[in-house]
C-alpha cells in the first residue's frame, strides 16, 4: 500500500491502520456511471483506501491566482476566441464573445495572462492602443506556422484586441491583467511607457489622456508584469546572467502610482536548475536587496514526451490527444506529476540565494502537448482535443499546486480558449466548455481557503511500460478550509478500479455534505460543438454524520466533496 503525505510527498510502505473509528458511512459513487448513485457498502466490505484531513496542520492560504489563465495571441485564441469585434452577429460585449464572458463568471478566475508566451517578445504594445480602425497590421510571430487556409488574422495581427480590450475583458469577468512586456525586442523606455499608460492617474500625463480618450479615464492599475517571457530560448536566447542583468535594468526605476507592481522575472524551462542558480547569483551581486524587486520566477512545464524513454525529439516524443492506450494515459500522468519535483527543486535552489523565501515559483505555463491533427477548428495551430485524460491531468496538477500554498504565487493552465489544455472551444458561434473547464469549476472552492496536510493511503497503479513494471499512485488530492466549510478534491487516475474509500477528519465531526464526480466509462470521452455533454461533473448530496465518511471514487476520476464541519 502507498502512503502519501499531501504537501511532503513521502513515499513508505505501511500495514493497513485504523486511524479513525468509523461512525456513519455515507455515499459512494458507482463507477461504471456518469451519474452519482448512493449505497452504503456493507460492513463486511472494507475499505482499500483511505484519507485524513489534518485539520490542526495547515500548510498556508491557497492563493486564487493559483488558479490563472494564459491568453497568447496565437492562432483561434484571441480571433475568433476572445475577439469576434463589436459587429458581429456572435452575441458579444464590446466585442468579447458574451459565452466566454458568462462561463468565465463561474469559475472565479483570479487573473489572465497576455499577449505571450512567445508573442509577447515581438510586441510592440503601442499598437493596440488608439483609435481601431488607425492600429497597424503586424506579422504574428507565429505565422510561419500557420497554413495557408488560416484567416489573415491569424497570420497577419490586426491589433483589433489590445491593452484597452484585454484589461475591459479582464474586468468583464472579474479577474486580474498580467501583462508579459516585450524584453527582447522593445526598449527599457517602452516598459516604462506601457506601466504609464496602463496605471498613471487621469488627466496626469499624456499617456493617460490618450487611455481616456479612447473611454477608459481611470487608470487600469495593473500589478502583474512579467518581465520578457522564456528568455532563456524565444524571448531573447539569453543566458541566466545576461538575463538577470537585462532584468534589473529594465526594473530599476518603474513608475508605481497607486499601485504597488509584482514582476515576474523569466525562470527555467522544465528542470533547468542552473538557470534559476546563475539568476539569483547574478541579480543579488548588487545586494540581496535586489531580491525585493521580484514577486515570482516563472516555471513552464508541458507534459509532452510520451515516448516512454525513446527519443527526446519535440515532434516524434509527442503521443495523440484522442488516440491513445491506458499505457499513454500513465505515461502523460507521469510527465505532468513531475511538476511536484520541479517545484520542490527550483524552491531548494532559490534557497541559496532567497533563504527567507522572498521571491515565489509562478508556473505560468503548464499542461499537456499533444501532436497536432484533434483540432476542432482546423485552421487553429496548437489547438487540442481535451478529454477526461486532461481533465484527470488538470485535477492533478492543481492539487500539486494546492499542496505547496507557500511555493507558489500563481499558475496559469496553457491556454484558455482554442489552444493545448483549453477550458472552452469556439468557432464562430459555436461554443463548449471541455472537461478541462469543468474542473476549473469544480476546484475554484478552493481559492483562499487554508491548505491542510492530508494523508492519502491508496494501492498503487500496476501497469505494463514496455515490458517491464511500472507504477504510479493510487490516489492524491488536497483540502482547503474555509471557517467550517472543508473541500476536499481527488483524483483517481486508475482506468479500470475503483476505490473504496474512508475518510476521517480530525479534531471535528462533519455535519452535511455534498459530492460532484467527473468520470465517464471511456477514458476518451469529449465534449464537442455537437455533443457539448459528454464529460460533465455529476452532483449529490451526502448522507454524513460523525468523523468519517465512506467514498467510492470510480475509476479516471475528479471528485470534489463539499463537507460542513462541526
Amino acid at each position: 500500500m502507498q502512503f502519501i503525505e499531501s504537501g511532503r510527498l513521502t513515499a513508505i510502505m505501511l500495514g493497513r491502520r485504523e486511524f479513525l473509528q468509523r461512525t456513519i458511512a455515507g455515499a459512494g459513487v458507482l463507477a461504471a456511471s456518469k451519474v452519482c448513485s448512493p449505497f452504503a457498502w456493507p460492513e463486511s466490505r472494507a475499505a482499500d483506501s483511505r484519507i485524513e484531513i489534518l485539520l490542526d496542520e495547515p500548510l498556508g492560504t491557497i492563493s486564487p491566482n493559483i488558479y490563472g489563465h494564459f491568453a497568447e495571441n496565437l492562432s483561434g485564441v484571441i480571433y475568433d476566441g476572445i475577439w469576434v469585434g463589436p459587429n458581429s452577429k456572435i452575441p458579444n460585449i464590446d466585442g468579447i464573445r458574451k459565452s466566454l464572458i458568462d462561463e468565465m463568471r463561474k469559475i472565479n478566475p483570479s487573473v489572465v495572462r497576455f499577449p505571450g508566451g512567445c508573442f509577447a517578445d515581438s510586441y510592440d504594445w503601442r499598437d493596440g492602443i488608439g483609435p481601431v480602425d488607425k492600429r497597424p497590421r503586424r506579422t504574428n510571430f507565429w505565422s510561419g506556422a500557420e497554413s495557408k487556409n488560416a484567416p489573415a488574422n491569424h497570420r497577419y495581427d490586426p491589433n483589433e484586441f489590445g491593452t484597452n480590450e484585454f484589461v475591459h475583458f479582464c474586468k468583464l469577468i472579474g479577474s486580474e491583467p498580467y501583462l508579459a512586456a516585450n524584453l527582447r525586442s522593445l526598449p527599457a523606455e517602452e516598459f516604462y511607457r506601457w506601466v504609464e499608460y496602463c496605471n498613471s492617474p487621469a488627466g496626469s500625463t499624456t499617456l493617460a489622456d490618450m487611455r481616456g480618450s479612447a473611454g477608459f479615464k481611470e487608470p487600469f492599475n495593473v500589478r502583474y508584469w512579467g518581465v520578457g517571457n522564456e528568455s532563456w530560448g524565444c524571448g531573447g536566447n539569453f543566458t541566466a546572467q545576461e538575463y538577470a542583468v537585462e532584468f534589473r535594468r529594465y526594473t530599476a526605476w518603474l513608475p508605481g502610482y497607486e499601485q504597488p507592481l509584482s514582476l515576474v522575472a523569466s525562470g527555467p524551462n522544465g528542470d533547468e536548475y542552473s538557470w534559476t542558480r546563475g539568476l539569483f547569483e547574478e541579480i543579488v551581486r548588487k545586494g540581496r536587496g535586489a531580491l525585493r524587486d521580484i514577486y515570482g520566477l516563472a516555471l513552464h512545464h508541458y507534459a509532452w514526451n510520451l515516448s516512454r524513454g525513446k527519443t527526446d525529439d519535440w515532434d516524434k516524443g509527442k503521443g495523440d490527444a484522442l488516440q491513445f492506450d491506458a499505457i499513454d494515459w500513465y505515461e502523460l500522468l507521469r510527465e505532468g506529476d513531475r511538476i511536484e519535483a520541479l517545484i520542490d527543486g527550483h524552491w531548494s535552489v532559490m534557497a541559496e540565494e532567497d533563504p527567507e523565501h522572498a521571491v515565489k515559483l509562478v508556473v505560468d505555463e503548464w499542461g499537456p502537448w499533444y501532436r497536432p491533427g484533434s483540432q476542432a477548428t482546423p485552421a487553429d495551430i496548437i489547438e487540442q482535443m481535451p478529454t477526461l485524460r486532461d481533465a484527470v491531468f488538470s485535477g492533478m496538477t492543481l492539487d500539486i499546486f494546492n499542496r505547496h500554498p507557500e511555493k507558489v504565487a500563481m499558475a496559469n493552465c496553457a491556454q484558455l480558449i482554442n489552444c493545448l489544455n483549453s477550458l472552452y472551444l469556439a468557432h464562430e458561434d459555436k461554443f463548449v466548455v471541455t472537461p478541462v473547464g469543468h474542473v476549473f469549476a469544480m476546484y475554484a472552492a478552493h481559492q483562499g481557503g487554508q491548505g491542510l496536510r492530508t494523508i492519502f493511503s491508496s494501492p498503487q497503479v500496476k501497469y505494463d511500460r514496455d515490458s517491464k513494471p511500472a507504477t504510479f499512485w493510487g490516489l492524491k488530492g488536497s483540502a482547503s478550509l474555509h471557517g467550517k466549510q472543508l473541500v476536499l478534491t481527488v483524483v483517481n487516475p486508475h482506468v479500470s478500479e475503483e476505490r473504496q474509500t474512508e475518510i476521517g477528519i480530525r479534531s471535528a465531526s462533519i455535519k452535511s455534505g455534498s459530492v460532484a464526480v467527473l468520470n465517464n466509462p471511456d477514458i476518451h470521452a469529449h465534449n464537442t460543438f455537437d455533443q457539448p455533454n459528454v464529460v460533465s461533473p455529476q452532483s449529490q448530496d451526502l448522507a454524513v454524520g460523525g468523523k468519517v465518511v465512506n467514498v467510492v471514487f470510480p475509476p479516471a476520476s475528479v471528485t470534489k466533496l463539499a463537507l460542513t464541519l462541526v
